[in-house]
């Protein structure tokens, strides 16, 4: 493939760091636009930097100026407005524009298992997926009216070395640690597929340009789904500890900690297995590489390696104590 003209809206963060490397590492003239804050993730010397806030369509507007682009990849859109500000803003000026939605807008709980992109857009628990559903509505009515050259993407649970995924993240290694109990919720089973943001950037970097992508929608996830259980014994392990691990009813989590509730109940409490067969028809290369039993490890060395990163969140760590406490006085049979 020639080199191609991209810009990635966003561009330093979990999912989207690695996406751009990867562009870079194959030819590609890559422009970032985002606030330029970002000291965890850099970007390579090769990359051209706009700075902008990437949600205010006037800010975009005018840091983009009247360039063109093979392809625009939107990273930062959460809302309708977003998306129907770059239709205007990019409108006749891009061969693709790519637009990030969220697996987490599939059918909650699915109805049938592996989810692929032929299963309903329908959460009625989480917000944030109903304005992702919002969004890709807007891309599509656009599409079919050849007003917008788009391809809509759906990773679920992506991550790097610094995004734990267990509810608590670092606060749940200090409390393994310190031998008190870790809180699993529902009864560990449920199955949840984790991607590497490495193994994505191969499926999503190879959809870029890609003819037969335009006007399509594809699910970018691996085929690693290990159980909730699962996730917190690796990560245990490789913090040096076995956890204690307590199961609690997600719901009952999220009364007790709503800022946990909505991705709980309206996500992470559902066994989530994809099929990403139509991804692997465009780009056969695509393939889970980097399990999490590999990858924790390299999460707590990162932590481990600057101790300000080390942050206990100490209501997050005091609402964990009462549900453990609370567990114990429930009666096990």
């Amino acid at each position: 493939m020639n080199p191609l003209d991209l810009l990635f809206i966003g561009g330093s963060g979990i999912i989207s760091a690695a996406s751009v490397r990867l562009a870079v590492q194959r030819g590609h003239r890559v422009t970032v636009l985002n606030r330029g804050t970002s000291t965890t993730r850099e970007l390579p010397a090769e990359v051209e930097r706009l700075t902008a806030d990437a949600t205010d369509p006037t800010a975009v507007a005018a840091a983009v100026g009247d360039r063109e682009f093979d392809v625009v990849a939107q990273f930062r859109a959460f809302t309708p407005d977003h998306v129907e500000a770059d239709l205007r803003t990019f409108a006749g000026r891009t061969g693709q524009y790519v637009f990030i939605s969220s697996a987490s807008a599939y059918q909650k709980p699915p109805a049938r298992l592996p989810v692929t992109e032929s299963t309903p857009l329908h959460n009625p628990f989480w917000q944030y997926s109903r304005d992702k559903i919002a969004c890709e509505d807007v891309l599509v009515r656009a599409s079919r009216a050849g007003e917008a050259p788009v391809t809509i993407v759906r990773p679920s649970h992506t991550y790097d070395h610094t995004l734990i995924p267990t509810s608590g993240r670092w606060t749940d290694v200090a409390r393994m640690r310190a031998g008190k109990p870790v809180v699993v919720h529902g009864d560990g089973t449920t199955q949840w597929t984790l991607t590497h943001t490495d193994d994505f950037a191969v499926g999503f970097v190879g959809l870029l340009g890609h003819p037969a992508a335009i006007g399509d929608t594809f699910t970018i996830t691996g085929d690693h789904a290990p159980t909730w259980d699962q996730i917190y014994t690796w990560l245990g392990a490789a913090a040096g500890v076995e956890p204690q691990l307590v199961h609690v009813a997600s719901e009952t989590i999220a009364r007790a900690i709503p800022s946990l509730g909505d991705g709980l109940v309206g996500d992470k409490a559902h066994s989530m297995v994809f099929d990403c067969a139509k991804l692997r028809a465009l780009v056969p290369e695509f393939a889970t590489t980097i399990r999490y039993d590999q990858a924790a490890s390299d999460q707590v060395a990162w932590y481990e390696a600057d101790p300000s990163r080390q942050e206990v969140d100490a209501d997050l760590d005091a609402a964990f104590d009462r549900l453990v406490e609370w567990a114990g006085t429930v009666p096990t049979t």
